[in-house]
């Protein structure tokens, strides 16, 4: 088959890219012929992209329109693969072409003005529809303008409007978790067209497990925005009574923050910020960890680094946010806090320091749920099922 991905990035960033990029090698692998039509490089782990992606081509800055039908053209897909794409022209010329379309629906994007669905002021989470409540009070017209020259963006109501219709259209819409699908079907999307497939990580080394060090290594692999709570982490991490070294893998825009936050809080001999490392290197680490800390505050999606941990056999303390608490179960395979709880953050990661035979016993709990639950090959089949079902049978939109 041959399946042309569809990404506003290339190269390394976050846990988008990586799932794109997994999941291309394999279906690769697999006798698959994969493409790539995108948008601008990240400057992060393009080597492999470049490997795996030798069908690609570039959004620039010409006619969307033409590129893409240039594009397919060339590339004459059997199926459209969209992960994160929200050009109104773009989607709009792919549908045109009756191919059929699957949705990677990674994070709030699709159905939210802001991208995240909480209060930039509050941090409190959203649990409404895309509505005009988005404009009064929430006020999301008006975002963060991290590409241009002014600090502020207008953000189009009626555009995102019209990217949830154009979504609608799609044959598929592929989501991790039941939370994002009850997202989905609270923005009008057809259950019928919606389908759980959680994006795990490859499966890697089954002999690479924790030796749970004296180190008290605490681990946080992830981006650094104001929604993955890397300042609240530090936060907790300054109520922390027991030794420990935090690593930090990462970038972002709430990087120069959080370095600040941290010197304010004086745990710069405890806390290292390592930026943007590869897999391989993080995987270095977990190997000497004891806890690793997913501290989103936003409701995250999925929360992949929490199963990749878990194949190192470490147990995962967290905020209860979005869809984390499908993976992890509290007491079992880690600590689901209460959502912004600083003081039983720090407790529960000072809990697993200081006693190493719970932290063991919970990460071979976790080792577990992943074996059985969320295989990355299961996971590749499920896909390749999925692209033959919609080239077969679309799926017809239920009418009112």
């Amino acid at each position: 088959m041959r399946i042309l991905f569809v990404h506003e990035k290339f190269g390394a960033f976050g846990g988008a890219e990586a799932n794109v990029l997994a999941t291309a090698t394999e279906l690769q692998e697999r006798g698959h012929v994969v493409g790539l039509l995108h948008g601008p490089n990240t400057g992060k782990g393009e080597a492999a992209w470049l490997n795996t992606f030798q069908h690609r081509c570039l959004i620039g800055h010409g006619s969307k329109s033409a590129t893409a039908l240039a594009a397919w053209k060339q590339f004459q897909p059997d199926v459209l693969y969209v992960h994160k794409m929200s050009d109104l022209e773009l989607l709009e010329t792919l549908l045109d072409t009756e191919t059929p379309i699957i949705r990677m629906v990674h994070d709030h994007d699709l159905y939210c003005m802001r991208s995240y669905k909480y209060n930039f002021f509050t941090r409190h989470i959203c649990e409404r529809a895309l509505s005009p409540f988005c404009l009064i009070p929430c006020g999301a017209f008006v975002a963060r303008n991290h590409d241009g020259a002014l600090p502020v963006k207008w953000v189009s109501y009626s555009a995102k409007l019209r990217e949830l219709e154009l979504n609608r259209k799609f044959d598929r819409l592929v989501v991790a978790t039941q939370f994002m699908a009850d997202e989905l079907l609270r923005n009008q999307f057809d259950a019928n067209k919606i389908e759980l497939h959680a994006p795990v990580p490859p499966n890697g080394d089954a002999s690479w497990v924790s030796s749970f060090s004296d180190r008290n290594y605490i681990v946080y692999a992830g981006q650094i925005i104001r929604g993955k709570g890397v300042d609240v982490l530090l936060e907790s991490l300054a109520q922390v009574r027991v030794p420990f070294t935090c690593l930090i893998f990462g970038d972002g825009q709430h990087r120069e923050y959080c370095e600040k936050l941290s010197r304010k809080l004086e745990l710069t001999d405890r806390v290292i910020f390592k930026g943007y490392v590869s897999p391989d290197e993080i995987a270095l680490f977990y190997r000497e960890c004891s806890v690793v800390a997913v501290s989103s505050v936003w409701p995250e999606p999925f929360g992949a680094v929490g199963l990749e941990a878990m194949r190192f056999g470490l147990p995962v303390v967290a905020f209860d946010a979005g869809g984390i608490r499908e993976w992890l179960a509290h007491g079992q395979n880690g600590f689901l806090v209460p959502w912004m709880d600083r003081p039983a953050f720090a407790r529960r990661v000072e809990e697993l320091l200081g006693d190493k035979t719970l932290a063991r016993q919970m990460g071979e709990r976790g080792r577990q749920l992943v074996a059985e639950q969320y295989g990355f090959s299961e996971y590749i089949s499920g896909l390749e099922n999925l692209f033959e079902r919609a080239v077969e049978r679309p799926v017809l939109a239920v009418t009112a």
